[in-house]
């Protein structure tokens, strides 16, 4: 009995090598007499001070190719994003409701990767792929919050598109200042809700010592695979969330771009119909980007995931995604491409 016990308060490992031997002592405990026992220490301590972030432990010979891609990647979107805040906010031409949500939409893939990238540096670099608890709660109310947030203005930023192109003449009523603060507020308040809902229900299922995440984040989907316990009650709230909040504003995508799809091709003037194609071309590129990956992660249920496409789809929308959205509005809008003439010239 002492011998059990002490395999259970062991001090917390802080390597790979370490943490899977007293894994092991730990499952030696629950299947000995002392089972309920142990089970309820674990439950309660073994993962309160940290967890393991396999990543792509699995793949040494992938970390440090990973870690350069990762890093070029990273610093490109924070330049990228970056650019486009400054841009939006410093040219006068580009006071508008659409650079409005663009500057929001920079400002949240900022925050989107810095949420979790800078930590797979960290892990890809050594051998340490240890996350605090407090940090694993963290980076998942982060990534629940701005998942949700970027989906809803999204959504806000098709309604625009389609009050600019559908409804020209009273643009500017309609989309006046006040209204565009009102639906930027909902987009952050829905992904503030998301995780408030969320993040704890997650984080406090019984994991009876598992505290292996497969991933390379506390992703939401990979830390249900950890619990010991039936998660078909979370799964199920997971689905319910995933339809609001992903299939609610892409249906509103959906709506908005057939209307302005009707509106364009009758449209008689070949320079109007590029030019709506040109605007409304960035926002569908994006989208089709970002709900592509959402939809496939989080519209199945969490066991039913395969773990490598996982990894490597939410890498993708974590960090491909918000880097590639600065090159795709600044490459096919002449409004920014100008903004940045006439900056660079002024200095």
């Amino acid at each position: 009995m002492a011998l059990a016990l002490t395999l259970v308060v062991v001090p917390w490992p802080t390597s790979l090598r370490a943490h899977r031997a007293v894994s092991a002592s730990l499952q030696a405990c629950t299947d000995g007499p002392l089972h309920v026992h142990c089970m309820h220490v674990m439950t309660n301590q073994s993962c309160q001070e940290q967890f393991i972030l396999l990543g792509f432990s699995d793949r040494p010979q992938l970390e440090q190719t990973l870690f350069v891609f990762v890093l070029i990647f990273y610093l490109v979107t924070l330049v990228g994003n970056t650019v486009i805040i400054l841009v939006s906010r410093l040219d006068p031409c580009l006071h508008t409701p659409m650079y409005f949500f663009l500057t929001n939409l920079s400002f949240l893939d900022l925050c989107f990767t810095t949420s979790s990238i800078p930590q797979l540096l960290f892990n890809l670099g050594g051998p340490d792929k240890t996350i605090s608890y407090t940090g694993c709660a963290i980076q998942l109310f982060m990534f629940l919050g701005l998942g949700g947030t970027e989906c809803v203005l999204l959504a806000v930023m098709a309604y625009d598109r389609f009050t600019a192109i559908c409804k020209p003449l009273h643009y500017s009523i309609i989309m006046h200042p006040q209204l565009c603060w009102k639906l930027v507020s909902v987009a952050w308040g829905v992904g503030l809700l998301n995780s408030l809902v969320m993040s704890p229900v997650t984080m406090r299922l019984p994991r009876c010592g598992r505290c292996e995440v497969k991933h390379f984040l506390c992703e939401m989907p990979a830390l249900i695979k950890t619990a010991c316990v039936d998660t078909v009650a979370v799964e199920s709230t997971v689905f319910i969330l995933s339809v609001v909040i992903v299939l609610g504003p892409l249906a509103l995508i959906l709506v908005s771009y057939s209307y302005i799809a009707l509106a364009v091709l009758s449209m008689r003037s070949a320079t109007g119909r590029r030019k709506a194609f040109n605007t409304c071309g960035s926002h569908l590129t994006v989208v089709s980007l970002f709900y592509g990956n959402i939809i496939y992660m989080y519209m199945q249920p969490g066991k039913n995931s395969s773990q490598d496409q996982g990894k490597f789809l939410t890498l993708f929308y974590n960090l491909v995604t918000p880097m590639l959205n600065p090159v795709i509005y600044t490459l096919r809008n002449k409004d920014v491409k100008g903004a940045l003439r006439r900056l660079v010239s002024r200095k």
